[in-house]
């Protein structure tokens, strides 16, 4: 497979610059029979005895802007926690932050770049006499995606219902379309809740290399890792939905990389945490998951290639008829809904 068999033309009208309110009233593309429906209409597609997984993840205000030392200007966006002192991060502009360099955020926040940036990325170390999570949601900014050149009303917005744990970069957008109400309606109806944590970061929205001749083959991109903690009241959760013969549906691409990770052989999951590098690709059996809720994607991405994976080349008919039905695409767009062809 080449990166090329992923691309579409996005145009730049398709893509959301709005959050739109209320959160449910978005479009939700039912790819069953390709039929348009409204988020709201999802408790109506579900059957009791499913099972929503979700990703409770909380995006850290992880864009620190301040000041280096000749008095410049600098960022550092805050990626990934290495342990308890470093940090990976991508700083700008980073050949005039080498190693050594401190950056100043607040009087109560400092950044110092530890290694030399490649490609933009450096690891760091943050100084606060404070707790370093309290320090950084104090003087950082959400990282909206860049692609995005609206405004929300509030930066509760870039955060879903479900979000408890802070550890993202990005938000888990699929979870972006739910209300507290819709939630509980899907409780009504028989269908029961369960929550995975993986902290989103920025490689997920990578796209993936097309070579220097546009050929470039999806085997050969670099995967990212990303940190996932998939609980044992979840795993209790899968083995009732199939005990009753219930649909497993996951709530965006970072649920099916979660749950796809911790499975073994027979479709079976056990309680996992740590990191995942589980690129799902067409070609890969999904063993846990039957449905996904999922927003559309960029071309060329690993997001894109999860998708021709589970519903195999009907992904292009979807995409087709969102863009020609006025479907708003990416972080803050609509949704579709794929059963797994397994």
């Amino acid at each position: 497979m080449r990166v090329a068999d992923f691309e579409y033309d996005l145009p730049a009208s398709a893509i959301a610059q709005a959050a739109i309110e209320p959160r449910d009233a978005s479009k939700l593309l039912d790819t069953r029979t390709m039929t348009d429906r409204r988020f709201s209409d999802l408790p109506s597609m579900c059957e009791p005895g499913d099972l929503l997984v979700v990703n409770e993840t909380k995006v850290r205000a992880a864009r620190l802007v301040g000041r280096r030392p000749t008095g410049g200007s600098a960022e550092v966006l805050l990626t990934r926690r290495v342990d308890s002192l470093r940090w990976e991060a991508l700083v700008r502009p980073a050949r005039k932050l080498p190693a050594g360099t401190m950056v100043t955020i607040n009087d109560e926040l400092g950044v110092t770049v530890i290694t030399e940036p490649v490609d933009g990325v450096a690891t760091v170390t943050i100084e606060t006499d404070d707790d370093v999570e309290d320090a950084i949601a104090r003087a950082g900014r959400l990282p909206l995606p860049p692609y995005f050149h609206g405004s929300l009303a509030s930066d509760d917005r870039y955060q879903t219902v479900f979000a408890t744990t802070v550890g993202s970069s990005a938000a888990p957008t699929a979870a972006l379309h739910f209300t507290d109400a819709l939630v509980r309606e899907l409780r009504r109806g028989g269908v029961e809740m369960a929550a995975v944590t993986l902290d989103v970061g920025l490689d997920t929205f990578r796209p993936m290399d097309r070579g220097a001749s546009g050929d470039g083959l999806v085997v050969d991109h670099r995967i990212h890792s990303e940190h996932i903690e998939v609980p044992s009241g979840t795993v209790e959760a899968v083995r009732r939905t199939r005990d009753r013969g219930g649909k497993v549906i996951a709530v965006g691409t970072t649920v099916v990389r979660s749950l796809e990770s911790a499975a073994k052989g027979d479709g079976s999951i056990v309680p996992f945490e740590g990191s995942t590098d589980l690129f799902i690709m067409p070609g890969y059996q999904p063993r846990v998951i039957d449905g996904l809720i999922t927003n559309f994607h960029a071309p060329a991405t690993t997001l894109l290639v999860m998708i021709a994976a589970l519903s195999g080349p009907t992904w292009r008919a979807a995409y087709t008829h969102a863009l020609a039905n006025g479907y708003r695409f990416l972080s803050f767009g609509d949704a579709m809904y794929l059963e797994v062809e397994r």
